[in-house]
């Protein structure tokens, strides 16, 4: 293959890739600060989700939950953060030797996060979308039309099945049943 060749295929490699990477990520998130924030912000769903789903009702499948945030809008001022994203939290526990998943959810949310005085983040402030007549004008007020395009993406659940699977010790490719 000539140099010329390669020198195209090249090219249009970091042309998909660039494009990929600005599809996925919002244009005016900050990566480094969205590291910062999320630990925080997955810790505060996680907490959240204790106690409300159908596998911790049996001690047998010693389920466990585990949530994703994905920033939409990140935007830091005096002294707060504010992050608009779109969370999955799934619950998870082990059957028989498999790993099922009990309950889930997907939800927009609007947290606001202040830096503690040892450096990491904490939620000051979470809302969420109404149930049922409402929601979709408080998605729209709260994310804005530009980013709510975002949220029909959905939260990939592969992480945090990967997750939940180290978790209980089940092999990489152990498949994923009903609860």
């Amino acid at each position: 293959m000539s140099a010329g060749r390669w020198a195209v295929g090249g090219g249009a490699v970091v042309v998909l890739v660039a494009t990929g990477a600005w599809a996925r990520w919002p244009s005016d998130a900050d990566p480094h600060l969205w590291n910062q924030v999320r630990p925080a912000i997955e810790a505060r769903l996680v907490d959240q989700s204790r106690g409300a789903g159908y596998g911790e009702s049996e001690p047998g499948l010693g389920a466990r939950w585990f949530c994703r945030a994905e920033a939409v809008d990140l935007d830091e001022r005096d002294g707060l953060v504010r992050a608009a994203v779109s969370t999955l939290c799934l619950e998870y526990g082990v059957r028989a030797g498999r790993l099922v998943e009990c309950s889930g959810a997907e939800v927009p949310q609007v947290l606001r996060l202040r830096r503690e005085a040892d450096g990491d983040y904490v939620v000051v402030s979470q809302e969420a979308p109404p149930d049922g007549a409402g929601g979709a004008e408080w998605i729209s007020s709260h994310f804005g039309h530009a980013t709510t395009a975002a949220l029909d993406t959905g939260v990939p659940s592969t992480p945090l099945e990967s997750a939940a699977r180290a978790h209980f010790g089940l092999g990489a490719g152990s498949p994923v049943a009903e609860c």
